[in-house]
């Protein structure tokens, strides 16, 4: 018995009660009151929040998060809240212009517009936590476009290559953030641009030019032809050019040896092309590149490298089709040597991945 009672007294453990309380943040250092942002999200430009820390007698973890609300909140129900610096313990935060567009948007602040933001800081400490004694307001100057890109573009409807079946929708390129574009035909009818192929995604439409959120479907008319749709959401702008077809441009004649016609999916096609490399008194020269016609003029595709050696053994990207300028010599590939005096059949994929060609000797 006296043993259990030892063993007993053994295992009780001294309690103490948590010490919660602190003093909130007093005073905000970092941006000034009333300081005014123009905010520019596509680059990297960022604002900094500082603060004076909170303090407590125990010296125990304090952790900051940095509140905004809507000019007039109280902050008893913030529109964003920013963990600080270092997992929420350091006295400050770095917020880009990317998410201070997002953050605005959050606020009500349209795109095109200035709006006053609120900020302070909430410290705590534990399940206690204090707003600090003073808050401060920022002018944020929002540029055109959407707080929120896209990760992905689709367009659906009766006038596209997909049909109304939102599931067989034509996926766009994404070529930067925010930035998409297709080659695609259009036909008499309309069309949604949504952010997914399944139901639920978010759609766009377009009001002369401008691109806004809403089910507005686009309307086509007129007979079918083939576009380039260009798409971007960092300045919520749209823009469409008809294409015409594609020319197949031998540098050493100075001129387009054949033509490639839309056949759709993205690609343009010859079946056959009548190849004869140019005689130089140095030898043979089968350098090729891309000529795009459209409605507003030409457009040279070729090569991301300068010069280029013979096609055999080189990888797929050594196919890719970029912009390049109408130099004569540059930015040129070369056709495999069998295909001198042959035809060949040639593809130009611009599809959703890298723009491509394909070039098949007869």
């Amino acid at each position: 018995m006296l043993l259990a009672v030892i063993a007993a007294s053994s295992c009780k453990k001294e309690t103490r009660s948590l010490n919660l309380s602190f003093t909130p943040v007093g005073t905000l250092a970092t941006p000034n009151d009333n300081a005014d942002v123009k905010l520019d999200p596509t680059s990297s430009a960022d604002v900094l929040f500082k603060w004076d820390a909170a303090s407590t007698e125990d010296g125990g973890v304090i952790l900051y998060e940095v509140a905004f609300d809507k000019d007039g909140g109280d902050f008893s129900k913030p529109v964003y809240k920013v963990l600080s610096d270092g997992a929420g313990v350091q006295p400050q935060v770095t917020i880009t212009h990317k998410d201070l567009n997002k953050i605005a948007n959050a606020a009500g602040i349209a795109a095109s517009s200035t709006g006053k933001l609120k900020w302070a800081v909430i410290a705590s400490k534990g399940t206690n936590s204090k707003p600090s004694s003073q808050s401060r307001t920022l002018m944020l100057d929002r540029p055109a476009g959407f707080a929120e890109n896209p990760a992905e573009l689709y367009i659906s409807g009766s006038a596209t290559e997909g049909g109304t079946d939102l599931s067989k929708a034509v996926k766009l390129k994404k070529n930067e953030e925010g930035l998409f574009e297709i080659y695609t035909s259009l036909k008499a009818g309309d069309y949604i641009i949504t952010d997914k192929n399944t139901d639920g995604g978010k759609q766009y439409y377009i009001d002369n030019g401008i691109i806004k959120e809403g089910a507005t479907p686009v309307v086509i008319s007129g007979a079918e032809k083939t576009y380039r749709l260009n798409f971007d959401f960092t300045s919520a702008t749209a823009k469409s050019v008809e294409i015409q077809s594609i020319g197949l441009y031998m540098s050493a004649y100075g001129k387009e040896i054949g033509t490639l016609n839309y056949v759709g999916n993205g690609v343009f096609e010859a079946p056959k092309i009548a190849v004869e490399f140019y005689q130089f008194d140095w030898g043979r020269d089968e350098r090729y590149k891309f000529i795009i016609h459209t409605a507003a003029g030409a457009e040279y595709v070729g090569s991301v490298n300068p010069n280029n050696d013979a096609p055999a053994g080189k990888p797929a990207s050594y196919f890719y089709l970029v912009p390049v300028t109408n130099d004569q010599w540059n930015n040129t590939y070369k056709f495999d040597p069998s295909a001198d005096r042959k035809n060949v059949k040639v593809d130009v994929m611009l599809q959703s991945n890298a723009y491509t060609h394909k070039v098949t000797v007869l």
